[in-house]
């Protein structure tokens, strides 16, 4: 009997033993994986962490980058027309509902479906005008191509004894002196140099993008803008001696132009209204017929704060060829301008 105990113990133990064994082998083999799995795991958290911060880097980049650009901009994308009305004149007041009539009138009949907003400055009306222009690829105006707008500075100095012009202002520049002609003559060649390039440009979408470029630079689009005001002094100059020569008509604007006592002549004009177009005031009325008439455009402007009245679509000017191509604009007070995008 003692022996058969001895035997079941014994072999108890050895099936123990055994069984161990197996065990203990499970169990490391489970230990080995599940350090291997716990390295693996920390190699790759590692990673998604590093991953994760190079993304966050580049998102932080990205956005600071695109905030930058779109601060520059002085153009911005378009949006929803409809939906601007509704962000930009909320309550109930009097205005607010007209407004809000008068953009929905603009998409309802006019075919307005978004806008793009330019930046709110002094040289709004012309940034919208020069940007319509440049981003349509509308060549140079006739009369632009038969001379060298990079002359003119020199001819109104020289040939046209008009010495006052070093008392040009450039925006918030307000006094130049004897460096007037060198600035001006630098304006005009940015201005036909950014025109020849961009409307050689037949890609719409190649032409929109050095459109956005061009706009983003300050001090680039500036030169453009004060060498279209030199333009418009130019313009004014030439009106005024053919109306003393009385050698052959001008457009009836002129008249009113000058029927103004800020304005009587060329050096009142530019002292009392050139100079101080991007620095204080925008152009007025009249001086929109001088734009449209210069650049050979038709300004169709839509006058909000005119709705239901003769007024609320003008054309600068009002006299026109048919040949000439057509911008358009879009304003609440005659002071800021917007551009309208149509869609059918």
């Amino acid at each position: 009997g003692r022996h058969e105990v001895w035997s079941w113990k014994a072999a108890s133990k050895e099936s123990l033993c055994l069984m161990w064994q197996k065990v203990k082998v499970q169990l490391m083999l489970s230990m080995s994986f599940l350090t291997a799995v716990f390295w693996y795991c920390r190699r790759l958290y590692s990673f998604l962490a590093q991953l994760l911060k190079r993304w966050v880097f580049i998102m932080q980049t990205l956005i600071f980058h695109t905030v930058a650009y779109f601060r520059n901009l002085s153009v911005l994308p378009e949006v929803d027309l409809l939906g601007y009305s509704v962000r930009e004149w909320k309550g109930e007041t009097k205005q607010a509902k007209q407004m809000r009539e008068a953009y929905e009138e603009l998409f309802r009949s006019c075919h307005i479906k978004y806008l793009r907003q330019v930046r709110r400055d002094n040289y709004s009306v012309v940034r919208a005008v020069l940007f319509q222009i440049f981003s349509q690829g509308i060549p140079f105006p006739s009369w632009m191509k038969e001379r060298d707008i990079l002359k003119l500075p020199e001819k109104l100095l020289y040939s046209q004894g008009c010495n006052w012009i070093q008392q040009y202002s450039f925006g918030p520049e307000r006094y130049t002196g004897p460096n007037a002609f060198g600035k001006l003559r630098k304006c005009m060649e940015s201005l036909k140099t950014n025109w020849a390039e961009i409307s050689a440009t037949r890609d719409h979408e190649e032409r929109g993008s050095m459109c956005n470029t061009l706009f983003s630079d300050e001090s680039r689009e500036y030169k453009l803008y004060e060498a279209i005001k030199f333009i418009m002094l130019y313009e004014v100059v030439e009106a005024y001696e053919q109306i003393k020569s009385r050698d052959e008509p001008v457009h009836n604007f002129f008249s009113l132009l000058f029927a103004r006592d800020s304005s009587c002549d060329p050096l009142s004009f530019m002292m009392n209204h050139l100079n101080s177009i991007g620095d204080s005031i925008c152009l007025d009325q009249v001086e929109l017929f001088l734009l449209g008439y210069l650049l050979e455009v038709k300004i169709r402007v839509y006058r909000l704060h005119r709705f239901n009245t003769e007024e609320f679509q003008v054309n600068y000017p009002d006299e026109y060829r048919r040949e000439w191509n057509e911008i358009s604009l879009l304003t609440e007070d005659d002071r800021y301008y917007h551009i309208p995008l149509f869609r059918t």
